[in-house]
């Protein structure tokens, strides 16, 4: 019994020591993923509460009615689900950063004086066709960031500036813009407009329209139609391939031309293209350019950045003949007006060549 008293001993001594180790380690940890973020809030934050009485009895208590500008309402970033009821005597109506998603048709009913109004950043997806022809002395409407799918029905006709750009916008009624001869600013950057949209009656009726922007769509052909009294014109973040033969030749005010990246190879663009008599900035950046293009003589900026141009011929780029040049006139209205040229981003090696600098003596910046 002693023997096997003392064998058993140690051996519960051993299961203790093993059960007491076990108890020490800690307890493997569960990891959990976080939670995703939803794309869009689940829920609508609360309206803000009204706010203190205004010393305008129309003044609507969620907006806020300054005493030194009677004229203006700002309603913004109210967390407002619709359009507050507009005292007739407000000119400058601000809605912008809210969470309106229509426009029925009673939305402006007393505004019969608004001049501007701001809607950006909301959700709107519908304008009814009737709230924005009453609007007679209208003049700016704003509604970036929104999700409007096609252009607003019945703008007023005194309409001078209409920013749409970051909606869905993939539609153009046909007449949209019949009655905006005073519209000089059309911006429809950001959308999803495609080739299919223009004609050339799209832009009909905007005779006086100065800068028209249909940058970021999804365009493959430069549109027709465009307003020949347009000053700039931005058609960046597209897929155009190539410009029409004479395609600018009936637009004498074009000052700006911006096509950065899009598609546009030497096959693409008709010598003279770009010999429009007041273009001063042409951008071609993010392209498939392996030559310099031809220059009106009178082009002030050009960007040829980050293209395939491996080599420059300074003397058939010239908008006109070295042989030309007195080197001891001081007329610079003789010589190409050149100022500012990039060229980073391409094939080349330096030095730049000689006939570059040679034919345009009035660079003041060449980035190479």
């Amino acid at each position: 019994m002693k023997v096997v008293s003392s064998l058993i001993f140690p051996l519960i001594l051993v299961l203790l020591c093993e059960v007491n180790g076990q108890r020490r380690r800690p307890p493997k940890k569960r990891v959990t993923p976080p939670p995703g973020e939803p794309v869009e809030p689940t829920e609508l934050p609360p309206p803000l509460p009204p706010g203190p009485p205004s010393i305008f009895p129309d003044c609507p208590r969620e907006c806020y009615c300054p005493s030194d500008f009677p004229s203006a309402l700002y309603c913004d970033s109210r967390n407002l689900r619709k359009v507050p009821i507009i005292p007739p005597r407000i000119n400058y109506l601000y809605l912008q950063n809210n969470f309106i998603e229509d426009l029925p048709e009673d939305s402006f009913r007393n505004a019969t004086g608004v001049m501007w109004i701001n809607l950006d950043n909301n959700r709107i997806k519908k304008v009814d066709k009737r709230v924005l022809d009453k609007l007679e002395n209208l003049i700016f409407l704003f509604m970036d960031k929104n999700h409007l799918r096609e252009i607003p029905n019945n703008l007023p006709p005194n309409l001078e500036q209409l920013r749409l750009s970051k909606n869905r916008i993939s539609k153009i009624a046909s007449g949209a813009f019949n009655k905006l001869e005073h519209l000089t600013l059309l911006d429809l950057n950001n959308n999803e407009l495609n080739d299919a949209v223009f004609n050339k009656n799209t832009f009909k009726g905007l005779k006086n329209l100065m800068q028209l922007n249909l940058a970021h769509n999804i365009l493959k052909k430069m549109p027709p139609g465009i307003p020949t009294a347009v000053h700039q014109l931005f058609l960046d973040q597209n897929n155009i391939t190539d410009i029409p033969n004479n395609y600018f030749k009936d637009f004498p005010n074009l000052a700006f031309l911006r096509l950065n990246f899009n598609s546009l190879t030497d096959k693409g663009l008709p010598k003279n293209s770009f010999n429009i008599s007041n273009l001063l900035v042409l951008q071609l950046a993010h392209n498939k350019l392996t030559n310099i293009p031809y220059i009106s003589p009178k082009l002030e900026h050009l960007y040829l950045n980050d293209n395939l141009i491996a080599t420059i011929n300074g003397t058939e780029i010239c908008p006109m003949s070295l042989f030309s040049f007195q080197e001891s006139s001081s007329d610079l209205d003789s010589v190409p007006h050149l100022r500012y040229l990039r060229l980073d981003g391409n094939h080349l090696k330096p030095p730049i060549p000689l006939d570059l600098i040679m034919c345009f003596r009035m660079l003041q910046s060449v980035v190479f």
